[in-house]
């Protein structure tokens, strides 16, 4: 596979309202992490790019099928060195109709360097029916025109870690009972009206009128995505977080909400790495 590498050049972005720290590069993620000490991140959130042929602006996303496996890799064995022993690594990957195998395949080449603990599906788009017959959509999906695909409208959260044997605080992300009479049922709950919200996340993207203003990335994640991703692994046990694939830094401003100590960030496209200073600040201005 054919990468682009820069020189690891460093933004340091210190919020006024905020105690995260962050720390920016721009750089290739295998130059990066390879400067960063073995077990020293308690959290990775990130989504690479998906060999689908999207159109990054100094990536090429459309490299052979063996090559881009290699390539993932090679950064997920850095991603292993440097993650704690008690770390998460929270992996979003996405397919397409006619391409639906490729999530599966990354997972068959990372079987060995993590232990695949939680496979989350993140719900862009849903169609519901109720029991009286009425129908509601919720979300928002690239719609395609085709005779033989459905239309696309989630996309897989792989939750790895080093044994499998991680606690997650499931019910940082609780949903109350549908039926309160559950709450006396089940001795789990201690008496409250909270449950595990399981392992479908609706997470709609925002409405945006024009993308090159509001969100210049072809293939970001919502901010929440990453926030959901914090505090199920635990916020208070989160020092130091990663984002190899920061793009225009949705997980930077995840980690900044949720108040992690230290987040690292590495970026390829130096106008994608200013989006994320710039929106950054901007969150952190608001307070």
């Amino acid at each position: 596979m054919t990468a682009l590498f820069f020189p690891c050049t460093h933004f340091h972005v210190t919020p006024q309202l905020f105690v995260t720290s962050f720390d920016l590069h721009h750089c290739d993620c295998l130059e990066g992490m390879g400067q960063l000490l073995d077990g020293t991140v308690d959290l990775v959130v990130t989504s690479p790019p998906y060999n689908l042929g999207i159109a990054y602006g100094q990536y090429s996303d459309r490299q052979d099928r063996e090559g881009y496996l290699a390539w993932c890799r090679q950064w997920a064995t850095q991603v292993r060195r440097i993650l704690k022993p008690a770390g998460s690594f929270f992996l979003n990957v996405g397919a397409s109709p006619s391409n639906p195998m490729l999530p599966h395949e990354i997972l068959f080449t990372l079987r060995d360097l993590f232990v695949l603990q939680n496979s989350i599906h993140w719900i862009k788009s849903i169609t519901i029916e109720d029991r009286k017959g009425r129908i509601e959509s919720h979300g928002h999906f690239k719609p395609i025109s085709s005779k033989r695909f459905l239309n696309d409208c989630h996309e897989y959260i792989f939750h790895f870690t080093l044994d499998g044997h991680v606690e997650v605080d499931r019910l940082a992300l609780g949903v109350p009972y549908q039926d309160k009479s559950n709450i006396a049922r089940w001795s789990h709950t201690g008496g409250s009206d909270l449950r595990c919200r399981g392992n479908t996340w609706f997470i709609p993207y925002e409405t945006i009128q024009r993308r090159a203003k509001e969100r210049p990335h072809p293939a970001s994640f919502p901010v929440a995505l990453a926030e959901n991703c914090i505090k199920l692994h635990g916020v208070t046990r989160i020092h130091t977080m990663l984002d190899p694939f920061l793009g225009i830094g949705n997980s930077a401003i995840a980690a900044q909400r949720c108040a992690v100590e230290k987040f690292t960030g590495f970026e390829i496209d130096q106008v994608y790495l200013t989006e994320a200073t710039r929106r950054i600040a901007a969150t952190s201005s608001l307070g």
